[in-house]
């Protein structure tokens, strides 16, 4: 064995040729076994630099426009999920906004099944009907409780000046200066210390204080202080409904009075206070005032001609006597409303809303209303056409008289005063019956 390896030994290192073969083979295995070590452990870091080795000019360029662009898209793929984020917000919360909306109208819907009940469960218990004849329904709502945080400083002018919280309240502004004369001026002649003027501007203001008359400014109030201080009766007149809400809030009752109105009574002497409204009427007899059955004729109708109405002048929203209760100011919210999207007359809304039953799609207003004694809540077309020409009505007295059916109010303003006050029997006579 020993023999035949020491002369194998000195062939092989004498074969050149073979000791080459060994050594690129062993450098190919190492070669291949360093590459796969790498490979395996290195993997991004072997590729990265044989990219590099292959583009050996460009490598930063080309890196950082990658980064460029990498950033750019990735930023507008955020704007891009926060737009579809902020839509899908506004969404959502517009259908949680109709859903709060048809719950509440559900809601509303079941309580007016039994509405009624509630209502006059809550004005006392049940009871059962009495004998034929004897029954009468309720029509006195109760007030609302008293809230001096809607105005403070209102809360105190009243309280110093109602009398049994009651109070007559007129809107004016310097278009009727001459007119609010002569309102205010019978009022302290009769001796009624309860009223009080709401001065639609600065002028009035300092009229009423020169004249020691009550007044009250409201605070600064863009939608009403452009009316009150430009507008026309009509324009003035609407403004009411709005303002007097927060009297009705404080708890105070109303006589709501225009200042075309002569004094000649006390008119809190005469008031029945068992309604929520208690007006003056339109109506110039006792038909067109407390309601009348109209016959419709249609001829083409044959058998069925005839069509029986029910007709009634209506209400004058110029002088009302108005309680603090939930329906009375329900009727002033509804009014204003209207007055603020429609271009109509506050009278005619006022009647509308009083008067109009329910139907469907429209809740009438349950308000109990009273029309006043045409005779002693007087309107001046009842006096030059009717009264001043009968000489039993003639020498009655009315508690007030109010020129709404003649533009030509003052003059006629001050003949009544000649008339009634100061006994002139022809001061009535020199005006005609309608207008010229």
């Amino acid at each position: 064995m020993i023999g035949r390896r020491e002369r194998e030994g000195p062939l092989m290192r004498n074969n050149p040729h073979s000791l080459r073969k060994s050594k690129i083979l062993t450098a190919v295995i190492i070669g291949v076994l360093i590459g796969c070590v790498l490979a395996f452990f290195f993997p991004n870091g072997f590729l990265l630099s044989s990219s590099i080795a292959s583009h050996p000019r460009q490598p930063l360029a080309r890196s950082k426009t990658q980064e460029k662009s990498a950033e750019c898209e990735s930023s507008d793929r955020v704007n891009m999920l926060k737009s579809e984020f902020v839509a899908v917000s506004d969404k959502n919360a517009e259908l949680k906004k109709q859903v709060r909306e048809l719950t509440e109208r559900l809601r509303h819907a079941e309580q007016g099944k039994d509405q009624a009940q509630k209502q006059f469960l809550s004005l006392g218990k049940q009871e059962k009907a009495g004998l034929f004849g004897t029954v009468k329904g309720l029509r006195t709502n109760p007030t609302v409780v008293p809230d001096e945080s809607v105005n403070p400083r209102l809360a105190k002018i009243l309280e110093k000046l109602a009398v049994k919280r009651e109070i007559i309240v007129a809107l004016a502004n310097n278009n009727v200066k001459e007119m609010l004369e002569v309102w205010f001026t019978n009022i302290k002649r009769v001796g009624i210390p309860n009223y009080l003027v709401v001065a639609l501007d600065d002028e009035i203001s300092k009229f009423c204080k020169s004249n020691q008359v009550p007044f009250y400014r409201r605070d600064p109030d863009d939608g009403i202080d452009t009316i009150g201080k430009e507008g026309g009766n009509h324009a003035v007149s609407g403004l009411k409904f709005r303002i007097l809400r927060e009297f009705l809030q404080l708890g105070y009752s109303v006589l709501l009075s225009d200042v075309d109105i002569v004094y000649l009574q006390n008119p809190f002497d005469h008031l029945y206070r068992d309604s929520d409204v208690e007006s003056m009427s339109d109506g110039h007899n006792n038909m067109t005032a407390y309601g009348f059955n109209d016959v419709f004729d249609e001829p083409a109708m044959g058998w069925a001609r005839y069509a029986h109405t029910m007709r009634i002048w209506v209400y004058n929203s110029g002088f009302f006597y108005i309680r603090p209760t939930i329906p009375s100011i329900e009727l002033l919210d509804r009014v204003a409303t209207r007055l603020s999207n429609e271009n109509a007359w506050d009278q005619a809304v006022f009647n509308e809303e009083l008067f109009y039953p329910s139907h469907p799609g429209y809740d009438g207003l349950h308000a109990a209303r009273r029309t006043m004694d045409i005779y002693l809540f007087m309107n001046s077309k009842l006096l030059f056409k009717t009264v001043r020409n009968d000489n039993n009505l003639s020498k009655l007295k009315p508690v007030i008289v109010h020129v709404n059916y003649h533009p030509d109010k003052l003059p006629r303003m001050k003949a009544i005063v000649e008339y009634y006050v100061n006994g002139k029997q022809n001061a009535l006579k020199p005006f005609p019956e309608g207008s010229d």
